[in-house]
């Protein structure tokens, strides 16, 4: 797991260095106003686009299962319905997000001295988003098989690019967040293309083929059979998150600012819990496919025991150092004492938001999404909400405001272990009931 899961954290420290890029450039060429900006619509883009990610979640579950299973013709049908999903779900996204961005970041309380600014870099990002998601959907499609290093190299060379453009841009074009978000879709649809040619050029069943392409039925039930509950439970997740932003908003320009620079930093850490949610989903959908469910068991503990070291290890480096990397996006004072105030109070329980972002892996791959998504939607979203509407508005300071996350993460994260063991416990029985039907036949 440790193996597999590291090209996949590679993967995802890339995409934070390279998404780290825009802020710093941003930031430092442009200042606090502009790194504000950036950062007011990172809630806001999720809550669009998390949906439709959350499809491919469903490919990953679905292709690994074919393949565990070696149904060749499955394999085939999953490969070519994911990316007709991806492109039609490219263009959806892409069209919600140019059309309501800018309501909605007025809705949220955006500063009136960076709205403008927030909602240009948005109109611009909203263009890659069909590259982006087809690059999803594709390296989903590797590592469902255990090829977690091409996506790895593809995001390398990409996201070299983008640093490059971020740099042309805006040092010497002085595009200031136009330039940082052009940036941002060259280098997707660069990956895009990458992508492509990789599935293009495989062997087998996994050979992506345009005169193939078409949705099928029974595949796309099953994907979105999958996808569907994990992207609503993206999609609540993001909703609680745009009600944070808001409050964030309200103490200003210069806490927004410090609190999208210090969510980079702790990205570090958060990284490689999702590096470990990918490992769970790609080797239990194999070992359901199967039929080995003990080693489900070994997953589980595996993925728990790799949280926990992670978090003792990255977390403890992200504060000592919490100062010297909140240098790199902005040279205010004030921005960074905010960033680390903010930081302190999320790293002190951040593996339980590891439990609760893995374990939803293990589940959802044993056939089990709904479960995940009711346990997000109970101990996180609405805790939230009803924090906010309680606590917080009882006592309105940055302390109590950012004490949320920990709350609800251990709150949720039990939960998400509670769903695992239920459908553990269904999986096994059916499996023993099927024994017992098998040998009744004989």
């Amino acid at each position: 797991m440790v193996m597999f899961a590291l090209p996949i954290m590679a993967v995802n420290l890339l995409q934070l260095v390279f998404n780290a890029a825009d802020m710093i450039v941003v930031g430092r060429f442009e200042g606090a106003r502009a790194l504000a900006a950036v950062g007011a619509t990172g809630s806001l883009f999720n809550l669009i686009v998390n949906l439709f990610m959350g499809l491919s979640v469903g490919t990953a579950v679905i292709v690994a299962q074919d393949y565990g299973a070696r149904r060749v013709e499955g394999i085939r049908q999953s490969v070519h319905t994911s990316i007709a999903v991806s492109l039609i779900g490219g263009g959806v996204a892409t069209a919600i997000g140019l059309s309501f961005c800018a309501p909605l970041l007025r809705w949220m309380g955006t500063p009136e001295d960076i709205i403008g600014l927030s909602t240009l870099y948005m109109r611009i990002v909203f263009a890659g988003m069909p590259a982006s998601m087809v690059f999803n959907f594709g390296a989903a499609i590797l590592r469902a098989v255990g090829d977690s290093r091409r996506p790895m190299y593809f995001l390398v060379v990409s996201g070299a690019v983008n640093v490059v453009f971020n740099l042309f841009f805006v040092a010497v074009l002085r595009l200031g967040v136009a330039g940082v978000g052009w940036a941002t879709v060259i280098s997707q649809y660069l990956a895009l293309i990458l992508i492509m040619i990789s599935l293009s050029r495989q062997e087998g069943a996994l050979r992506f083929q345009w005169q193939r392409l078409k949705i099928h039925r029974q595949k796309l039930v099953q994907l979105l059979r999958i996808g569907v509950p994990a992207g609503l439970q993206s999609v609540l997740f993001s909703i609680s998150n745009v009600l944070i932003q808001s409050a964030v908003n309200s103490f200003g320009t210069t806490m927004v600012a410090a609190s999208a620079a210090s969510s980079n930093v702790e990205n570090l850490v958060a990284t490689p819990m999702n590096a470990y949610y990918q490992a769970a989903i790609t080797f239990t959908g194999q070992s359901m496919g199967a039929e080995d469910y003990d080693r489900i068991d070994r997953i589980a503990k595996n993925c728990t025991a790799l949280v926990f070291v992670t978090w003792l290890i990255l977390g403890g480096i992200t504060l000592s150092f919490g100062r010297t990397l909140l240098a790199f996006y902005t040279t205010d004072p004030a921005v960074i004492e905010l960033g680390m105030r903010r930081m302190k109070v999320l790293m002190s329980l951040y593996f339980t938001c590891g439990i609760m972002n893995v374990f939803p892996g293990l589940t959802r791959a044993m056939g089990y999404s709904v479960l995940p998504m009711l346990s997000t939607l109970v101990g996180a979203c609405l805790l939230r909400i009803v924090w906010l509407a309680t606590v917080f508005r009882l006592y309105p300071t940055q302390l109590v405001l950012f004490a949320v996350y920990p709350v609800t993460w251990t709150i949720a994260g039990l939960g998400q272990v509670a769903s695992f063991f239920y459908a553990r416990s269904r999986i096994r029985k059916r499996a023993v009931l099927s024994q017992g039907q098998a040998e009744a036949a004989i």
